[in-house]
Formats: structure tokens, C-alpha cells, sequence
């Protein structure tokens, strides 16, 4: 079965004229699927060992951990936002999302640039009839001043259809500069003003260059008094063995209580090219680490299935098979050539765009 994966940097520009690694399945793969049927897994398939954390829970068998010392229960799959909007047609993303959100998911990711907004479009379109009420929903701003993240907040409010965003999260702290410039620009102040006003709940903020650029994030943070309630970053079979996430951040993150949000577990789909771990193996793995959620891109009902059965079927992992699945993957890991998103500008899309920047 082929793959998506999230966070989704990669096509937010070129998509008109893609490269080899931006090469994508025929959509509707599986939309011959319904719902009853999804749903309807057999008992074996709902059995997950319960070894997990103590706060961990079971909702339709996916389990659920605790984001942090938020002490809000997320799903350990989350729904990635950007590969719904690329879906060809409106109606089967919105499709998508509540069959997930149906089946036990209930964490939602998205940003107000993905797909010039239509990714926010369509997930506030899946989010009436009740839905909202079921999901636990963030999304990203770019903006670093005033201006900028206050338009880019309402209009993301506006998409979802929402009056809070339940974590809102600054977007691709990618350049050694960043961390200063939410703090000292106005971006952090305008969404702390929100914070007190009802309009977001929690705030966070995502990465995908260096786990370096992130500790600055998070001293930066601390030098102004401030604590990040989430952070979400690459964590995976090849970020163990290079410039590693895993290995730099998120010891601090757990010893601080902060949510740990993980994205490309594959890559978006680069790091299965490698042939060195297959999608569950890679889903797997981050979902052994202490992350509160594995973030996955799904554009088709088929990738979403894949998704909840990964997380339905996950057993911790002792160390021996760790090791094991690290031995596989440490050659191909050397040169970061599977983690483009950290040696290339291939997935920064604030590089591409800096007006997003304000």
C-alpha cells in the first residue's frame, strides 16, 4: 500500500510541475470502502497490549496519551492537514476526516499556508455536525510580526469555522533568526492576547531544519518567561542517526512536560525509497518514543486505514528490536540523503514564500 506523510512542507510551491520525490498516487485509491466497513474491524484488529504509558486509554482501540502536562488525551495518530487539501475532490477529504475522526481519531493538524488555505477549507467544512466537539484541533501560522499573525490567526479561525483553535502552533522555525523575531516582533504577543481572549487554547511551535534551531526556541522562550505547551518535530527511523531530534530535543521535552508532536515518519514518503523500513515500521517507531502523537498525512481512505492500523496493532518495542531496526536503516541515515527536509529548501515553504513571514 503506498503512503503519505505529514507534516506536508514539501509541495506547498511547484506542485504544477513536480520532481521524482514529489511523485503522488492516483487519488481515491480505496474510496470504495464505507464507512460501516472501515469501522467494522474485526476484534483482533482492535487489540493494542496495553503496555504503553499509565495515562494511556483505548478509543475505538487507538490509544490515546496525555499531550504533555496540557493533560489533554490525544490520539496517538493524528490526522495531517496538508495532504487533505491535495485530494481531488473536496468532498472525499471531508470524507476522510470524519471517517477518522469516527474511528478514534481526534487529533487534527493543519496550517493556515497549506494549499493556499484549502486544507483549512475543507477540515472546517468535516468539522460541522457535531464534529468539532470530537477533535482536538491545531493548526500553524507563519506570520513573525503583528500584522501578520493576526491576519493569518483570523483567517485560519475563519476556515475552520471555529472561535478557538485548540493549539496553535508558529510554523517552520527553520533559521537561526526565528526564535528572536516571534518574541521580538509581536507574534508571540498576538497570540497570547488570543490565548486570554478564548480564541486559542494551547501554543506550540514546529520545526523541521536542526534540533539546534529548537533548543534556541526553547531558550528563547525561557529568557522571556515563557513555557511552550507543544513542540512538533521529525522523529524517525533515520533522525536517530543524524542530526538527530530524538536524540537533542526530546529528552528536554520530556523532562519539561512539554507535548511531543512527531511528524515525518517517513519522510513523506522519501525514507521508505531507501527500502531499508516499511510505513508501519516507520509509523511504529515514533510511536515508541514518548510522543503524545504521530502526525501522518492521508489523502485517501486507504492511507487512513493503514494509519489506525498501525496504531491499533503497536506493541512497545524492547530494546533488542530497536536496535535492530536502527541497524537496518544507519547506513542509508549517514548523509541525511532520505531527510531532505533538513539538507535541502525542498520543504520550506517560508523560503519560497518569506511574504508569509510579515
Amino acid at each position: 500500500m503506498s503512503v503519505d506523510d505529514s507534516d506536508g512542507n514539501q509541495s506547498r510551491f511547484g506542485r504544477s510541475n513536480p520532481t521524482p520525490l514529489q511523485e503522488r498516487r492516483p487519488a481515491n485509491q480505496d474510496s470504495s470502502v464505507n464507512r460501516r466497513e472501515f469501522i467494522g474491524m474485526t476484534a483482533a484488529s482492535l487489540l493494542v497490549a496495553g503496555k504503553l504509558s499509565g495515562d494511556t486509554k483505548l478509543t475505538n482501540g487507538i490509544p490515546y496519551r496525555t499531550l504533555g502536562r496540557t493533560g489533554e488525551k490525544v490520539s496517538l495518530i493524528g490526522l495531517g492537514g496538508y495532504h487533505l487539501g491535495t485530494q481531488s475532490d473536496p468532498e472525499e477529504s471531508v470524507r476522510i476526516i470524519r471517517m477518522g475522526i469516527d474511528a478514534g481519531i481526534n487529533f487534527l493538524d493543519n496550517c493556515w499556508d497549506y494549499n493556499g488555505g484549502e486544507s483549512e477549507v475543507r477540515m472546517g467544512k468535516a468539522l460541522r455536525d457535531g464534529y468539532r466537539q470530537k477533535a482536538f484541533l491545531m493548526t500553524k501560522i507563519d506570520g513573525r510580526n503583528k500584522a501578520a499573525a493576526t491576519a493569518q490567526l483570523n483567517e485560519s479561525l475563519r476556515r475552520l469555522q471555529t472561535d478557538r483553535i485548540d493549539l496553535l502552533q508558529f510554523h517552520e522555525v527553520i533559521r537561526d533568526s526565528d526564535p528572536d523575531r516571534f518574541f521580538a516582533e509581536g507574534a508571540m504577543e498576538v497570540v497570547q492576547e488570543a490565548q486570554k481572549a478564548g480564541k486559542v487554547r494551547f501554543i506550540g511551535f514546529t520545526g523541521h531544519k536542526s534540533p539546534d534551531i529548537h533548543l534556541k526556541m526553547l531558550a528563547t522562550a525561557s529568557k522571556h518567561g515563557f513555557r511552550f505547551d507543544a513542540v512538533q518535530m521529525p522523529l524517525n527511523v533515520m533522525d536517530a542517526h543524524f542530526n538527530s531530534f530524538e536524540k537533542k530535543v526530546l529528552p528536554i521535552l520530556t523532562k519539561e512536560g512539554v507535548g511531543v508532536l512527531g511528524m515525518k515518519s517517513m519522510g513523506d514518503k522519501v525514507i521508505l525509497r531507501s527500502k531499508t523500513a516499511t510505513a508501519i515500521e516507520c509509523l511504529q517507531y515514533a510511536m515508541n518514543l514518548p510522543t503524545s502523537v504521530v502526525i501522518t498525512g492521508c489523502d485517501s481512505v486507504g492511507i487512513l486505514q493503514q494509519a489506525l492500523n498501525a496504531a491499533r496493532s503497536f506493541q512497545p518495542m524492547d530494546s533488542s528490536q530497536v536496535a535492530a531496526l536502527l541497524a537496518k536503516t544507519a547506513k542509508a541515515a549517514e548523509a541525511g540523503q532520505f531527510e531532505l527536509y533538513k539538507t535541502t529548501h525542498q520543504f520550506d515553504g517560508t523560503v519560497a514564500n518569506p511574504q508569509w513571514l510579515g
